[in-house]
C-alpha cells in the first residue's frame, strides 16, 4: 500500500502527544464543542445536524457510524494538544523514506528503489508542515520532501551532484520522526 506524506506527518505529530485524546463519542463531541465554541460549529465540521451533536453531548447517542466516528477522531486529533504539536513541529528534522527517482541511465544515480534514512534540514520539515496546514496536495508535499532529500542525500548538502534533479516516482513507505 502506498502511503501519503500527509498521513505520515499526522502520525508523527500524534506520536508527540503526552496524553491520549478523548476516546468515547460523547467525550470527543464535548471536546469539539469546547474548542469550536458551540454545537453549530461542530455540526458543520462533522457534517451532521446540530441536534445530532446535542444528542452526543447529552449521551443519548453513543455509537456513531464508522464514517462519522472517523471524522470525529480526525477533528479531535487536529486540535489536540496544540502546544505539544507546535513544539514537535519545531524539532522535526528527520525522515525515512523508500522512494524511486530518475537519473541518466547507466550512471550511479540510475533510477531504482532505495531505502533511505536521512535527516532533513529543519527548514524542509517546517516547509512540509506549513504546506500541509495550508492544504497542499500530496504531490506538492512529495516535491518538498524530494528537494530536501536531494540536498542532503544526493548532493551532500550542496557539495556534489549539483545538476542532479530528484523527484518522487515511487513512494512505498515513509516514516517521519520528530
Amino acid at each position: 500500500m502506498v502511503e501519503s506524506i500527509g498521513d505520515s506527518l499526522d502520525r508523527a505529530l500524534e506520536s508527540a502527544f503526552t496524553r491520549r485524546p478523548p476516546q468515547t463519542a460523547q467525550a470527543q463531541v464535548k471536546y469539539l464543542v469546547k474548542q469550536l465554541k458551540g454545537t453549530r460549529a461542530v455540526a458543520q465540521a462533522l457534517g451532521v445536524s446540530q441536534r445530532t451533536v446535542e444528542r452526543y453531548v447529552k449521551g443519548q447517542l453513543k455509537r456513531p457510524r464508522q464514517d462519522l466516528r472517523g471524522r470525529m477522531e480526525r477533528e479531535v486529533k487536529k486540535r489536540w494538544q496544540p502546544q505539544v504539536r507546535a513544539k514537535a513541529k519545531q524539532r522535526a528534522a528527520s525522515t525515512r523514506a523508500r522512494f524511486g527517482f530518475t537519473a541518466a541511465p547507466g550512471t550511479t544515480d540510475d533510477a531504482r528503489i532505495r531505502d533511505i534514512t536521512q535527516a532533513l534540514p529543519p527548514q524542509f520539515a517546517e516547509r512540509l508542515f506549513t504546506a500541509k496546514e495550508q492544504g497542499a496536495t500530496e504531490q506538492q508535499l512529495q516535491q518538498i520532501a524530494a528537494e530536501g532529500l536531494a540536498q542532503m542525500y544526493f548532493r551532500a548538502n550542496n557539495s556534489r551532484a549539483h545538476g542532479l534533479g530528484v523527484e518522487f516516482t515511487d513512494v512505498e513507505h515513509i516514516d517521519l520522526e520528530l
